[in-house]
């Protein structure tokens, strides 16, 4: 029996005027797929709001990773300063300690520069400066600088020459600076008419030391051994 346009016309009536027919209608009418779309609709959209909250929460978790991660590298950076501070504290306190090894033991470390070492003590190394500066032959800015040598040593030189004067120069580590000093306060002591020898002494000497000290003709004495500014190298006496 064909289903004509009039029929069509009744059945529109006939829904309208019956709408719980409707559901019954649908499910006849559409496959399970097309029934299923609004609830499938409907779990993507809460789908959607709980990715949304999940991703809120990631950007709120990374922000407050990234200030944890700020701190921490702020508390690193406070850590190094205070691990440089220290490391510069060790290295001053051991450059004193090494000084005064070399002051007090005089002899062991620099008798194979000189004989008869004596160390002068403070108030004999004023006591020369002091009449340096009274003859004229030393300003006051001389004595100032050669007063900051760390150990001066007054000797004979071991070919008979004469009496002669170390200026010492003390370091953990020698660097260029160190030699300098030396060779420039030493340079201050023999406007006195004394004889001088520019000296730097440690544990261990950068290349660069180590190449200045030869070309200024500046004495080594590093770990037990004397360097001589020709390199002829030298084993002291045991320290």
């Amino acid at each position: 029996m064909a289903f004509t346009v009039q029929d069509l016309h009744d059945l529109i009536t006939l829904v309208t005027q019956h709408p719980e027919w409707r559901v019954e209608l649908r499910r006849l009418v559409l496959t399970e797929e097309l029934l299923a779309l609004p609830q499938i609709v409907h779990d993507l959209s809460e789908a959607q709001q709980r990715t949304e909250q999940q991703i809120a929460q990631l950007v709120e978790a990374q922000q407050r990773t990234e200030q944890q991660i700020a701190q921490l590298v702020e508390a690193q950076r406070r850590t190094e300063r205070q691990i440089v501070r220290l490391q510069d504290d060790v290295g001053e306190l051991k450059g004193i300690v090494l000084e005064q090894r070399y002051r007090t033991r005089a002899f062991a470390y620099f008798s194979r520069l000189v004989r008869r070492t004596h160390a002068l003590m403070e108030d004999e190394l004023v006591s020369l400066l002091e009449e340096a500066v009274a003859r004229g032959v030393l300003s006051e800015d001389g004595m100032d600088e050669i007063a900051r040598a760390d150990v001066v040593v007054r000797g004979q030189q071991r070919d008979g020459s004469g009496e002669v004067y170390l200026v010492v120069e003390v370091s953990w580590g020698v660097g260029s600076g160190d030699v300098e000093r030396a060779v420039r306060r030493a340079a201050l002591l023999s406007q006195t008419g004394l004889h001088t020898m520019p000296v730097v002494a440690g544990e261990r000497i950068t290349d660069e030391a180590a190449e200045l000290a030869r070309a200024m003709r500046a004495w080594q004495v590093l770990d037990g051994r004397v360097t001589a500014p020709n390199d002829a190298w030298l084993q002291s006496p045991s320290a």
